[in-house]
């Protein structure tokens, strides 16, 4: 068996911010992870069943070496409790297991156990995944269809920068693309090339073992997960935003300063971000709906709010490709501040169809949480009545069909 994940680093940073906040606010937090395929695969994935098991051994007898633990340490918002928990960390078989559907062809991966020990596993999963499934493909021609569309992507990238006009707030982007990547080798292939050719507008990536490598930004905050786990926590669920975010500014008290919007629509978060959030929090991060909807949404909220908008960034980061990023930095580049993360399409992008999985918190201490998407498709619960109460709560309408 050749190894996917060769380093406990190779994962995106804000498991490891949500992680140490889950630590220290939630240690005794139960939690259920589920992995879903959103779209039809060339081969029924259960043929993966052997080697997802035989990665997720050699996965849980990993650990961090002094090195990995050193560069944790050395990022200012992570803290020294957390570091000396990592020490002794490993990832436990007994809490993940990968089976075949009653179909016969559907992969069901199921993470269950105490949310510390189970919510690291994410990534790892979605890119053990990925690499097997696609070394079954003609690799030789993938990767150089893949090169030639990285070669194009850097053209137009430099081409961009000598055509378009100067504007208020430069255009940045990141790469977000651990968990839909062709492969490992792949992905620092495409970030080495985007860090030497175009360091004026490639910032960073959310891979934290290449930016250790490479000596980049690493890049994140939060993901829906977090917020997700207090609509089960000791609070009304009217509140579990709120709760959210106020832990998130104790805990980083000004690090890591952008919040996710969607977890239940971007009109329903607004009402909870209200001056003191608005002022506290460096910006928002876009990944689902209409992003020039989001965008001025945004902006007209920070305007009601009387905050400068100059002082604050608005993240992109739903099925960005570059010139997706273009469009969007052109409406709002002088206006704002700006960054854009880019995964599938920087990461995956070699004449194949890229799978499109996720693996989703199902249910925290064992009730049923979900995110009410902006986006037709991305909702995700397994429990009807919570989705309705949810939606009533929050005066979500129910998605059309």
């Amino acid at each position: 068996m050749t190894p996917i994940i060769h380093s406990l680093l190779e994962t995106d940073l804000y498991k490891f911010t949500m992680w140490q906040t889950m630590l220290h606010r939630h240690p005794q937090a139960q939690a259920e992870y589920r992995f879903v395929c959103r779209n039809a695969p060339a081969f029924p994935l259960s043929e993966l069943l052997d080697d997802v098991n035989a990665q997720l051994d050699h996965l849980c007898a990993l650990s961090f070496t002094e090195d990995e633990l050193a560069y944790i340490g050395g990022l200012r918002y992570m803290k020294a409790d957390f570091v000396d928990f990592l020490r002794i960390f490993r990832f436990q078989r007994r809490f993940i297991r990968a089976t075949v559907a009653a179909d016969g062809r559907t992969l069901e991966i199921v993470a269950e156990g105490p949310q510390v020990h189970v919510m690291g596993f994410e990534i790892y999963v979605l890119a053990i995944v990925n690499e097997l499934y696609f070394r079954r493909a003609d690799h030789a021609a993938a990767l150089v269809e893949g090169r030639t569309r990285l070669r194009a992507k850097v053209a137009a990238l430099r081409e961009f920068g000598a055509r378009e006009p100067a504007r208020a707030h430069p255009f940045e982007f990141f790469d977000f693309g651990v968990r839909r990547r062709f492969s490992g080798a792949w992905q620092e292939e495409v970030v080495r090339t985007l860090k030497d050719e175009v360091p004026e507008f490639f910032k960073g990536t959310s891979n934290v073992h290449l930016a250790k490598k490479y000596g980049l930004v690493a890049i994140g905050t939060m993901a829906h997960e977090y917020l997700q786990s207090y609509q089960a926590f000791d609070v009304r669920l009217r509140d579990f935003q709120k709760m959210a975010l106020e832990n998130w500014v104790q805990e980083y008290r000004g690090d890591l300063g952008v919040a996710l919007t969607d977890v239940v629509g971007m009109d329903a978060f607004l009402r909870d971000f209200d001056l003191y959030f608005a002022k506290l929090f460096d910006g928002l991060r876009h990944d689902s709906g209409d992003p020039v909807e989001w965008g001025e949404k945004a902006l007209a909220h920070y305007a009601r709010l009387r905050i400068d908008p100059h002082t604050k960034r608005l993240t992109f980061s739903d099925g960005l490709d570059l010139e997706t990023a273009f469009a969007i930095w052109r409406h709002f580049a002088d206006r704002t501040q700006l960054g854009f993360g880019i995964g599938t399409t920087l990461t995956n992008d070699v004449g194949l169809v890229p799978l499109n999985i996720v693996m989703k918190l199902t249910q925290c201490n064992g009730q049923p949480v979900a995110k009410l998407s902006d986006s037709p498709g991305k909702t995700l619960c397994k429990d009807e009545t919570f989705l309705a109460y949810l939606r009533q709560v929050f005066q979500v309408a129910p998605e059309r069909a």
